[in-house]
């Protein structure tokens, strides 16, 4: 069974400003999510999910899902902040949505078989595809517990315009991961890479340390798992406003019980995405970059 790509799209550009998913950085104005679906085709990735909100359905269906008409099967899931459990009601102040993992509880229902989850705005590159396509396509039929992320080397993943947040990863001898931490601030500073500690305080890491991209590989019954912990998180946090429901909440809940293993997938591609609006143009130069390449066709769909 060919593995399914999960997009999570639901999310608006705040530090951008607006909504980048739709925004055309490609020759023929592909968008950075055209490259992940041409990626994940020539990948073996057999359909594709797209999580948004409802609110501009019409629009996302128009600029992006009739591109692929006749190239992958294609679907629809949508978060809103009012999908709860039953017995939860949502604060009339709560406005932020309740994170990644409830976005990607909302792919339950269409997705049976093993799945990667992936930003809509983040340009990953085709080998972070190839290594998570082959380790998903190689998973046997009913397997469970057997989860994978993409480790990109930190080096490899920074903005030119700014700190980013990066989910820092420990693995052991067997590169299982064993944490991830997110660290909100990430820069080169004098030379080396270094995040901002809890006490303000720059520390160094090597540049080829593996940090989490939101880039993983999950089989469905991860589905199961975080819609029975998703009843715990909001007994917890229902009245905080600003608590999310992450995905590598859910990751290190599973790791640290025993319940799951994730293997962490060394990849060669090299990230970039806009999480600036001053990033915008290298984004556009450095896709130029992979076409005058060779890596991608002028058009794309």
């Amino acid at each position: 069974m060919k593995p399914t790509l999960f997009v999570l799209a639901a999310g608006m550009g705040s530090r951008y400003g607006g909504l980048k998913q739709l925004d055309g950085l490609g020759p023929n104005g592909e968008t950075i999510m055209d490259y992940s679906v041409f990626d994940a085709m020539r990948a073996g990735f057999g359909k594709i999910v797209f999580v948004i909100r409802k609110s501009f359905e019409d629009d996302f269906r128009s600029k992006i899902l009739s591109k692929y008409e006749n190239h992958i099967p294609v679907e629809l899931v949508f978060q809103d902040i009012m999908d709860l459990p039953a017995g939860f009601k949502c604060p009339e102040e709560r406005t932020k949505p309740w994170g990644t993992n409830h976005a990607v509880l909302m792919g339950k229902s269409v997705i049976k078989e093993p799945f990667a989850v992936i930003n809509a705005d983040d340009f990953y590159g085709r080998d972070s595809f190839a290594v998570l396509g082959k380790f998903l396509s190689e998973i046997k039929e009913g397997s469970k517990n057997d989860y994978c992320m993409v480790g990109f080397r930190v080096g490899n993943t920074l903005s030119e315009s700014g700190t980013v947040a990066r989910g820092i990863c420990s693995t052991d001898d067997n590169r299982l991961l064993q944490t991830v931490v997110e660290r909100t601030e990430i820069m080169r500073v004098d030379g080396p890479v270094c995040y901002k500690d809890e006490e303000g305080k720059w520390v160094a890491v090597d540049d080829n340390t593996p940090v989490s991209m939101n880039m993983w590989g999950f089989t469905p019954d991860y589905f199961d798992y975080s819609t029975e912990y998703f009843i715990e998180f909001l007994k917890e946090n229902i009245e905080k406003p600003k608590a999310e429901y992450y995905i590598p909440l859910m990751v290190n809940k599973l790791i640290t019980e025993g319940t799951a293993t994730v293997k962490v997938l060394d990849t060669t591609s090299k990230w970039f995405g806009v999480t600036y609006a001053a990033d915008r143009q290298g984004v556009v130069d450095k896709i130029q970059q992979l076409i005058d390449a060779g890596e991608y066709p002028n058009k794309l769909f």
